[in-house]
């Protein structure tokens, strides 16, 4: 079947969202790594101070006696955060308010019950690849679903994140999104965004050629637990980067801050705040106002 040679299927069932070419092809860093749009790749040469900081840390645990006060940052996690030169976003209900697959499901006349999967999803009760398969099941859309509800449903994007991507692509630093939503909804996030497709790791769905649903793209790291972690500890190898922090409100999220992978995990608590993944945050914002003029 056209596109689906090297994709695992998993004949289950989908979300759809909103517009740019729904059979965009998924993206592997492993076949990027010779051609990495040498253009967009800023070369920063900071102070050597932060330099060796960046170089020598290990990833910052939360604080073992309760971390009630992660919501000042300490002078570590600020000099962390300031010196990142790459910062990873998750998208839903962090860089978007909404949860994609929970939109998608309610257009689709499955809301409820998919939202209640979500929410196991990302307190970490179950793992994430059972709970994307059976949300999937409780509802079928086509091809021509998924398009009516990116057309109809435009990205609702978090106050603050476009001047919080303007401000650290100014610092040179480079910006992901990292996602187990779905490439077809996340694409028009990351236009408005000025965030390149090659900077999206996300989930595929897969259509057959009369539009009927076909399922997901196994070989997605995104598409099971610990795949936001896998992503990143990809990406940092890949880049180089010396200093990487994750953004995110879930457990798949703070899974990222591991050796390898991300330094530093800030909680963003704005649209959902999960206390179990707050409490093990290095840093809890409620707006992105914070991390702006952290950056100042």
């Amino acid at each position: 079947m056209e596109g689906l040679v090297n994709s695992r299927i998993i004949p289950i069932r989908t979300s759809c969202r909103r517009h740019y070419s729904v059979f965009l092809p998924t993206f592997s860093l492993q076949l990027r790594n010779k051609n990495l749009n040498k253009g967009q790749v800023w070369m920063l040469r900071r102070p050597k101070s932060l330099d060796s900081v960046a170089a020598s840390i290990q990833p910052l645990e939360a604080s073992t006696t309760g971390n009630t006060d992660n919501r000042q940052p300490s002078k570590e996690v600020l000099e962390l955060w300031r010196s990142a030169d790459a910062v990873c976003f998750d998208v839903d209900s962090t860089v978007c308010v909404d949860e994609g697959i929970d939109e998608l499901a309610e257009f689709c006349g499955a809301g409820k019950a998919v939202a209640e999967w979500t929410a196991r999803a990302m307190g970490g009760s179950v793992p994430f690849e059972e709970a994307l398969s059976a949300r999937l099941s409780l509802f079928k859309p086509s091809l021509a679903q998924v398009q009516d509800f990116l057309d109809k449903r435009p990205p609702w994007i978090s106050p603050g994140i476009e001047e919080l991507v303007k401000k650290l692509k100014a610092r040179n630093t480079d910006v992901y999104l990292i996602s187990g939503g779905f490439r077809q909804m996340i694409n028009p996030v990351a236009s408005i965004l000025g965030i390149p497709q090659e900077n999206i790791f996300a989930n595929q769905l897969l259509f057959g050629s009369s539009g009927e649903f076909l399922g997901f793209d196994a070989n997605e790291p995104t598409s099971r637990s610990g795949g936001k972690a896998t992503a990143v500890q990809q990406i940092r190898k890949v880049k180089g980067y010396k200093a990487l922090v994750m953004i995110g409100d879930g457990a798949t999220d703070l899974e990222a801050r591991k050796p390898g992978g991300a330094n530093l995990f800030i909680c963003y608590a704005g649209v959902q705040h999960r206390e179990s993944v707050a409490a093990k945050a290095n840093w809890l914002v409620f707006s992105f106002t914070d991390l702006i003029t952290a950056l100042e």
